[in-house]
């Protein structure tokens, strides 16, 4: 068993009045769209979920993500295992930078829910109390760290070697390359598991043990009234009560029914290359138009013309709090190079130089990677035996496609067959935008599957974003070392 960290009393000195009372989440469980009897189920029956936590988990406690998450306890072993090592074990940075980092990540997205996990464990681990009244308060090279978490949580694409290099350039203020690596991850790690907290509509802790007294960030003030707004309507499908349980069924039906023309076409004939590149750029532009003009008109709760309002808690650990997220192929603007997969990837390329500058997370990740791609119990809601790769690939290799990574062998025209509308509002909306994910997007799509399934839906999201987040920094990494 790891050892335990020394918990340090640093928090004893804060003065009572920095406590805010966070809201109460709405719904029952772990969970504001998914049954609190259907994750407490999961979680009774495997003792192996109560061992990982006793082993791996950080705070020591089942907390809402790791209940979500035992709904696949193979991959809660991977996740926890590699959370563990990028946390608690030897590295290069120092632990309380580590859990700051995670916060600063966290903010990008305004997760009030991982903020507060670790502002808890920030002091725990030792961390200056001081630190957590802002970004002005903390060492300079820790504050160097905000571009590339800005660009990373958004848009991936424009890092470089020059923001490498001005990170690794030397000074005082400077970065070791291994050091950089391990920022690096942490923070792709924490964006993707922001797309997981709001994707999965975890809902904050209501445990008010944990806090060392320096409780900072009330609940966000959209994820509240949105769930106000949207959690009543129970199971609200996009077009309303016309939907019947014939109609998902039909649905679903539908989806299988293409999953099988799919296969025997891609038996009968493969396109070529000119057409795949066609049907890639298609895709990519095509994803365009998924949140802009479906959203407004689909969730009126979701007013996202309006820029959202940051609470002063969340926006002290960033700057630049108005950038976000931009389309990779916007129009008329100049064309950006896409990202050809084959020129470096995680396996050849990306895996052996962060193994290289922070030892085994590269294993830990890669494990990570193949476990959410090759996870499958062969069902697909009510039907059993089935082959789910090709629903799969296409779920990951869509989240690639909007941060304008191509598989030269991977045929975009499958994405648009097997990816409904409403699914690709919610997948652009996680990925993209999660703190604007509501139960209604939830709800929407795939009405006949089981929550489980959506649940490995997020996981195959937030480790697609991951990937795609690290194989841009990693490659500007290697474009500085060579």
């Amino acid at each position: 068993m790891p050892a335990n960290l020394e918990n340090s009393a640093v928090a004893t000195g804060l003065e009572k009045d920095k406590r805010i009372r966070v809201s109460q989440p709405l719904t029952r469980g772990p969970s504001a769209f998914i049954p609190e009897k259907e994750v407490v189920q999961a979680n009774t029956v495997d003792e192996r979920t109560n061992f990982l936590v006793e082993e791996y988990s950080t705070s020591g406690r089942l907390d809402n993500i790791t209940q979500v998450m035992s709904l696949h306890t193979q991959y809660l072993e991977s996740f926890l295992r590699s959370q563990f090592y990028m946390l608690r074990m030897d590295g290069p940075l120092p632990l309380p930078h580590r859990h700051y980092i995670a916060i600063m990540a966290a903010a990008r997205h305004q997760c009030s829910y991982l903020i507060n996990m670790h502002v808890d464990e920030f002091l725990k681990t030792g961390g200056i109390a001081e630190w957590l009244n802002g970004l002005q308060y903390v060492p300079q090279r820790l504050k160097n760290l905000n571009e590339i978490n800005k660009l990373l949580a958004h848009r991936p694409w424009l890092i470089t070697k020059e923001h490498i290099q001005k990170l690794v350039k030397t000074g005082e203020n400077n970065w070791s390359l291994p050091e950089l690596v391990h920022a690096v991850v942490l923070l792709a790690h924490y964006h993707a598991l922001a797309s997981f907290v709001f994707g999965s509509g975890i809902n904050p802790e209501r445990d008010p043990e944990i806090s060392n007294g320096f409780r900072l960030i009330p609940v966000n003030n959209f994820c509240v009234c949105d769930l106000a707004n949207d959690n009543n309507i129970e199971n609200a499908s996009l077009t309303g009560s016309n939907f019947g349980i014939v109609d998902s069924l039909s649905e679903l039906e539908a989806l299988m029914e293409r999953m099988k023309r799919l296969q025997e076409e891609r038996e009968d004939e493969e396109a070529s290359q000119e057409e795949m590149t066609t049907r890639f750029e298609k895709e990519k532009k095509e994803s365009l138009f998924v949140v802009s003009g479906d959203t407004f008109h689909s969730f009126p709760h979701s007013d996202f013309e309006d820029d959202m309002i940051i609470t002063s808690d969340v926006s002290r650990y960033i700057e630049d709090p108005g950038f976000g997220y931009e389309d990779f192929a916007r129009r008329g603007e100049e064309h950006l190079p896409t990202f050809r997969a084959q020129d470096y990837t995680w396996e050849n390329h990306g895996f052996s130089l962060v193994n290289r500058l922070y030892s085994d997370i590269g294993h830990l990740l890669d494990e990570k990677f193949r476990m959410v791609y090759n996870l499958t119990y062969n069902t697909m809601a009510t039907h059993e035996d089935v082959d789910t790769t090709m629903l799969r690939r296409a779920l990951f290799n869509y989240v690639h496609c909007m941060f304008g990574i191509r598989y030269d062998d991977y045929d975009y025209g499958e994405v648009n067959q097997l990816l409904e509308r409403s699914l690709k509002v919610y997948i652009k909306t996680v990925t993209c935008y999660p703190e604007r994910t509501t139960k209604r997007m939830y709800d929407s799509y795939w009405r006949q599957f089981k929550h489980s399934e959506k649940v490995h839906v997020n996981l195959l999201l937030m480790e697609a974003r991951m990937q795609a987040e690290l194989l841009y920094a990693l490659r500007a990494i290697t474009r500085h070392l060579t």
